[in-house]
């Protein structure tokens, strides 16, 4: 069968048992402060098993996007060492919300297998959870008498908690699990040793790959269980590896999940793919994290995550620069080439996920971008390896480190660099080096989220589309939460106006009246779909009324940015085309920004024509047509922009500014007519990433004051100019004054140096044999004096020049080494670095050139009287 066929059969026999088929959840996780990313097919079901939602149907099964990178479930590092570990996979799944329970999930799994996808039973093994005393867990004995019923005794193995007790995070629901295991060795390996005994050990041979979780508990901060109001089935069946096992392979690498890919690699670069596990099989190793790497940042970048410098963008810029690291390092690809095999990959996956085939264009400019930026960083890093001291022939390991954290260089590509060499690396010194900054990352990251306290189990209800305030609330729940030791406070409303930030909205602010007490609500935040408040501080009354009122004014100002946001993308479908979609906005009360896809910079005529039909739309005054509970697939029909990487449900929301030219669904807040924005001024469009460029823009009281800064702006520059009636001319005047003036300083400074260059050249003295020159001069142009120092090492032959000056109260220290001198002992930019402490200052550059600068001028006599004698040592 092939990956395609086996997904489709998998949903269909959980069809055929009455479950409801979803589509995947986004990767990235938006909504879930808890994770970054999905990392498994019950995030999205999360709510459900917490009882925070009711679902409409209680069964569910869908094939589910997935990645482990970071926390508690993180496969990155084992990525290409092995045959099955992947950071993107396919998790197919089905869900029992209160409905069926082991005995059903146990006899579907064995009748999926070995009869839907004629797995032998005599290669099946199954582990139950041994149970955990000190918690009051017993064995699962329920399971076990299930597993009796088609499995003899001998492969049904107990487990520990590592293995048979399944817990999302360190806080959430949890319970005893039950996991199949199937063996891919042949009968003669399989007659040798038995199968039981390699379950668990991490052998190749025996290959977990369902895991039928039995969600019973919820895990509370203080790390004690309590029961669930329900009990849940949440199963996970690895898609690869399954794969692996109905193709007959001994990798998830060699199924027609990879392989498509890895030919495609094997044309770029001319090399042979040989499915080499040995340490030494780099460029197998290399191919292997190519191929999972390029779905993971694939995926992500399709779902609307950019690669970035912090949270879940900085995670996909790292996956996407250790596989550009292994390419160089191993394939010999000094050029971008990963983002080549993106046609390949839309080919295999893309009628499955149809956001990589729209997407196709833009992902892959994005990858090549990023590869191109990356390369370069690695030319730096090898600049910078090859300045580094390695007194003794080692390497130390904050040098080793600074290779790591600064230039993206993992530690054995600097060990190979090293070894070329003849040089050695301090691998402990690094190791420590990388845990104290892991220390540093998880002190800055501190958070304790204590446990809810509930009061009752009412469902959270959003009334905030009709009002911006309510009487009558209560209080279901509040807790504490403390963040690098300070303590925040979060409550959740049976019923609220505020709403929770979540498609790139700003959350609500306002107040919440208790018993005659004022608890101010400093932000509004959405965990999956439930609404939290953050406040001040707890209420003295919890269980009494609740007066919850919204900030009017900021919610106003949030909404017409957020109104304005609508227009602008429909604007830019009108003024640049249809694939101009939006990928990600932040709309707040003092301005929004609007991030969309396009290949290059807007024209200032095309941002003002974009600003015109805006304001257009504004003066006509269009009502607001909101439609509420659609079901999904009338939306679809409706024509309704609906946008990649965002979690729809069964019914939807549609919001409409004249359907002629403006339809999206949405789930934030809007103005009544669009007349309430009063006018709309873009501010800024520039880049972000490859493909993806950035409006900013204002509107209402914010776009007047901004217009009104600028027009006393031009006034000042009025009365600067004398009250030109042409301010422009005026000032373009001016700076032709200035541009001729300056070019009369540089003749002069250059007049300046030559004149000094005649008395410096009396100054060399010889020390061992090189030609020595320090001096301070009287230039303050850093040009001028770096054209002297090399015009003095060229005119000279062996020649070492430290010239030392003073600007602006800084002083400035430039070194030149004629180029077949420098190297190892005199190397310009480890000097520079060593004597730039006398002027209180850093500096470096290469072997030949290097300057520093300091704010202690007075320090320059014996920065040029250290120089001497290092020369002389």
């Amino acid at each position: 069968m092939t990956s395609a066929q086996i997904r489709q059969a998998y949903l269909d026999f959980f069809r055929s048992k009455d479950h409801k088929i979803v589509p995947s959840a986004p990767i990235v996780n938006k909504d879930d402060p808890s994770l970054m990313f999905t990392n498994a097919g019950m995030n999205q079901f999360k709510d459900f098993f917490l009882g925070d939602k009711t679902p409409d149907r209680r069964r569910i099964a869908d094939t589910q996007k997935c990645m482990r990178v970071s926390g508690k479930h993180n496969d990155l590092e084992d990525v290409g060492r092995d045959g099955t570990h992947h950071t993107m996979f396919e998790m197919l799944g089905n869900w029992s919300i209160g409905d069926y329970f082991k005995e059903e999930a146990i006899a579907w799994s064995w009748e999926f297998l070995t009869k839907t996808m004629g797995l032998d039973p005599e290669c099946l093994y199954a582990t139950i959870f041994e149970g955990a005393p000190d918690e009051g867990v017993p064995r699962d004995d329920e399971a076990y008498a299930e597993w009796l019923k088609v499995l003899p005794a001998e492969r049904i193995l107990e487990g520990n908690k590592k293995d048979n007790f399944w817990e999302m995070g360190d806080t959430g629901p949890c319970g005893p699990c039950t996991e199949i295991h199937f063996d891919t060795r042949s009968p003669e390996e399989r007659a040798k040793v038995n199968g039981r005994d390699l379950v668990n050990i991490d052998d190749s041979g025996v290959v977990e790959i369902w895991n039928n979780v039995f969600i019973q508990f919820n895990r509370k901060a203080d790390g004690k269980l309590e029961n669930l109001p329900e009990q849940h089935v949440d199963t996970g069946m690895g898609f690869e590896r399954l794969c692996m096992i109905m193709q007959g392979k001994e990798a998830t690498y060699d199924t027609d999940v990879f392989t498509p890919l890895l030919r495609e690699i094997e044309r770029l670069t001319g090399k042979t793919y040989g499915g080499s596990y040995a340490d030494d099989a780099k460029a197998d190793m290399a191919m292997r994290v190519i191929v999972d790497h390029l779905r993971a940042v694939a995926f992500t970048i399709a779902d609307g995550q950019l690669p970035g410098s912090g949270g879940a963008g900085y995670v996909v810029r790292r996956i996407l620069r250790r596989a550009v690291r292994y390419a160089y390092s191993f394939l010999d690809q000094k050029a971008p080439f990963i983002n080549k095999l993106m046609k390949t990959l839309v080919q295999e996956m893309g009628d499955a996920f149809p956001e990589l085939k729209q997407q196709e264009q833009q992902i892959t400019r994005i990858i090549e971008s990023e590869e191109k930026s990356f390369l370069n960083t690695l030319e730096n890093g090898l600049t910078r390896f090859a300045d580094l001291d390695s007194k003794g022939g080692v390497i130390s390991g904050p040098d080793v480190f600074e290779l790591y954290d600064t230039f993206g260089f993992p530690i054995d590509l600097t060990r190979l660099l090293a070894t070329e060499q003849g040089l050695t690396i301090d691998e402990a010194g690094f190791e420590k080096a990388l845990a104290e900054q892991k220390a540093r990352s998880r002190k800055d990251a501190a958070k304790e989220v204590g446990d809810w306290t509930v009061l009752s189990d009412e469902d959270s209800v959003f009334i905030g589309y009709d009002y911006l305030s309510d009487a009558g609330a209560k209080i279901t729940k509040y807790r504490t939460v403390k963040v690098k030791d300070k303590p925040q406070y979060h409550v959740v409303l049976d019923r609220t106006p505020f709403y929770g930030e979540s498609g790139g909205q700003a959350g609500d602010t306002g107040s919440l009246q208790i018993a005659g007490e004022t608890v101010y609500v400093t932000d509004t935040i959405k965990e999956n779909d439930l609404t939290v408040h953050i406040v001040n501080k707890l209420p003295a009354s919890p269980d009494a009324d609740v007066i919850a009122a919204v900030n009017a004014d900021k919610r106003q100002a949030t909404s017409q940015n957020h109104t304005a946001a609508h227009l602008i993308h429909a604007a830019l479908h009108e003024i640049l085309g249809d694939h101009a979609i939006q990928k990600g906005q932040d709309v707040r009360d003092k301005r929004m920004r609007f991030d969309f896809s396009h290949y290059e910079a807007m024209t200032d005529e095309q941002i003002k024509q974009v600003e015109t039909l805006v304001n257009e739309k504004i003066r006509q005054n269009i009502p607001l047509l909101e439609r509420r509970d659609v079901p999904i697939a009338e939306a679809k029909n409706s024509g309704a922009m609906m946008l990649f990487g965002e979690k729809y449900g069964d019914a939807v929301r549609i919001i409409t500014f004249d359907p002629d030219f403006s339809s999206e669904l949405c789930g934030g807040t809007h103005v009544k007519h669009t007349g309430e924005l009063g006018y709309c001024k873009i501010t800024a469009e520039g880049g972000v990433a490859a493909g993806i460029r950035r409006i900013e823009a204002v509107t209402g009281a914010a776009a007047m004051a901004y217009v009104d800064e600028r027009l006393a702006t031009l006034a000042e520059i009025r009365t600067l100019v004398k009250g030109s009636s042409n301010p422009v001319k005026s000032v373009a005047d001016l700076q032709d004054e200035n541009r001729a003036l300056k070019k009369e300083i540089e003749k002069m400074q250059a007049a300046a140096a030559g004149n000094v260059k005649g008395d410096l050249e009396k100054a060399f003295e010889d020390i061992n044999g090189i030609n020595f020159l320090a001096a301070k001069v009287p230039l303050s142009d850093a040009a001028a004096i770096k054209t002297l120092a090399f015009q003095l090492t060229g005119e000279n032959e062996n020649a070492f020049v430290l010239l030392g000056s003073e600007n602006d109260g800084k002083a400035l220290l430039t070194l030149a080494i004629s180029k077949g001198m420098a190297g190892e002992k005199l190397n310009a930019g480890t000097i520079i670095r060593e004597i730039a402490k006398n002027i209180k200052g850093g500096g470096g550059g290469q072997p030949f050139f290097a300057t520093a600068g300091g704010k202690d001028p007075g320090g320059l006599e014996a920065a040029l009287a250290q120089a001497k004698l290092i020369v002389a040592g």
